[in-house]
């Protein structure tokens, strides 16, 4: 009976020793790439920049491609701080005009850095950006797949102590009493 009692009271401790969800931390140097609810998907955005620029556009000309494609005029939510399409047809506009890169993409979500961050040597320097760009979307890929097995390896951790505290008990019932009680009965009978 005690085991039992120390059993529950120990899974009724449980919920205050689990740890709290911590987001995750960048790696040195690397953002953590995330997206907001109904954001398209930055690896999505490389693709199609890419596809747009492999079809023969110029740089503002294929953000601004993607930018409709992403998100249509008429259906834009030009007023929300995560507005894909808007951001990418203004800096597309905005280099059209002369802006700098900077200024282009001054107005931009966060999380749409790694797409200028790809296309930048391309604008100032001239470099291929096709390369760049799928670069860039392995690179995302492969940092999600980091992020998940690592994920994946911390659940593992945190299931431990669940697991033990359910098996423990009926390992002690089931394979140690019995064998305690038949080796003290043998004693005492006999």
């Amino acid at each position: 009976m005690t085991p039992l009692l120390i059993a529950l009271a120990l899974l009724a401790a449980l919920p205050w020793a689990w740890p709290a969800r911590v987001p995750p931390r960048p790696a040195a140097g690397r953002p953590v790439h995330r997206r907001t609810a109904g954001a398209v998907d930055i690896a999505v955005l490389l693709d199609l920049a890419d596809a747009a620029l492999a079809a023969g556009a110029s740089i503002p000309r294929a953000l601004q491609a993607v930018g409709r494609a992403v998100d249509p005029a008429d259906l834009a939510d030009t007023a929300g701080p995560h507005a894909v399409g808007p951001a990418l047809r203004q800096a597309g506009a905005a280099l059209v005009l002369g802006a700098s890169w900077a200024e282009a993409w001054q107005a931009a979500p966060g999380w749409l850095a790694p797409l200028a961050d790809a296309l930048e040597p391309a604008w100032v320097d001239g470099a291929a950006p096709g390369p760049l760009l799928r670069r860039a979307a392995e690179a995302v890929r492969a940092d999600r797949q980091r992020q998940a097995q690592e994920a994946a390896a911390r659940l593992g951790v945190r299931l431990v102590l669940p697991l033990g505290l359910c098996f423990l008990p009926a390992f002690v019932l089931l394979g140690i009493v019995p064998v305690v009680v038949a080796a003290g009965g043998g004693f005492l009978g006999g």
